[in-house]
């Protein structure tokens, strides 16, 4: 079950953009903040795909120079730039109202934004393929849309976390559907089973009641309905093995989904799915591209 609306305002033609009005400095310290860390063309592509790179990368070396924002080269790049708040950039973000309730993540050298960039680009990427997406299709998914590293407890002081929570109104004619996912980016850094695990994380979250503080402990329903009016869908993109080593490790996922009965009874009311993000790059994550974890043949994100 998805919420339904409908639509309270045009939309323009060529899909949902960040506003022009925002100054572009402003979107670059938030995207940031958002972020963590983003390459200049990723930044492009994000907040100004109608522009010049060169409008991005000036207004990047303004925030350089006035010591909020630092950039690192990346390896056998051309000299590729990842940029990243310094202290004071995070700190002038803090309260932000579009980012407020996210702890700051500053990072404090070369060295940490280096260890840091290959997984959170490649998150970063994993939402441009969305965004991209939503574009061509007037969709609404902004550089906003998409929160990394989200936290929620399960249970005996432990906490599932995802690599993303994403937010994306589909438009269906007169309809807007909103649909929100957790995001699992699996660059093969962990073994097969420890991916499959976190199916169980998030089961867990599923069936989860805090109890309220007191004489009398009380469940006051699934946790989750704190943060969502609905539980979001749960979607795995492989990358960075070979082809059947990510098949492998799809079906290791399926295999859990079979076998694991709170998993299992997760996977009934809770759409589960994973893909390979080189497949939503060439073709888009609305393309058959999505295996469904409880069976069935490949399709698109939004009908699992």
């Amino acid at each position: 079950m998805e919420l339904i609306t409908a639509p309270t305002a045009e939309r323009a033609a060529a899909g949902f953009t960040p506003s022009p009005v925002e100054p572009l400095k402003h979107q670059l310290l938030a995207t940031l903040a958002q972020h963590r860390m983003a390459s200049t063309n990723q930044l492009h592509v994000l907040l100004r795909p109608d522009r010049s790179r060169q409008s991005v990368s000036e207004r990047l070396n303004d925030l350089l120079g006035e010591k909020l924002v630092d950039f690192v080269v990346l390896p056998q790049s051309n000299r590729s730039r990842v940029w990243y708040l310094t202290p004071k950039g995070a700190r002038l973000t803090r309260d932000w109202p579009a980012l407020r309730g996210r702890p700051p993540y500053p990072i404090t050298s070369a060295t940490a934004a280096s260890l840091k960039t290959p997984h959170t680009l490649t998150v970063l990427r994993t939402h441009l393929a969305f965004v991209v997406d939503a574009r061509q299709r007037g969709d609404e998914h902004g550089h906003l849309d998409w929160t990394p590293e989200v936290g929620h407890a399960i249970g005996d002081g432990e906490r599932v976390v995802a690599d993303a929570v994403m937010h994306y109104t589909l438009i269906d004619g007169q309809q807007r559907r909103k649909l929100r996912a957790f995001v699992e980016v699996d660059r093969a850094t962990m073994s097969s089973e420890r991916l499959a695990a976190k199916l169980i994380e998030y089961a867990r979250l599923w069936t989860y009641e805090p109890q309220t503080v007191g004489r009398r402990r009380q469940a006051v329903g699934p946790g989750w309905l704190r943060w969502f009016p609905v539980f979001p869908r749960v979607l795995f993109v492989l990358t960075g093995t070979g082809r059947q080593a990510m098949d492998n490790r799809i079906s290791d996922l399926k295999a859990m989904v079979a076998h694991h009965p709170l998993v299992a009874d997760m996977a009934r009311e809770v759409p589960l799915g994973a893909a390979v993000l080189e497949d939503l790059d060439e073709c888009n994550p609305t393309a058959d591209v999505w295996m469904p974890l409880a069976g069935g043949t490949p399709r698109p994100w939004t009908e699992l």
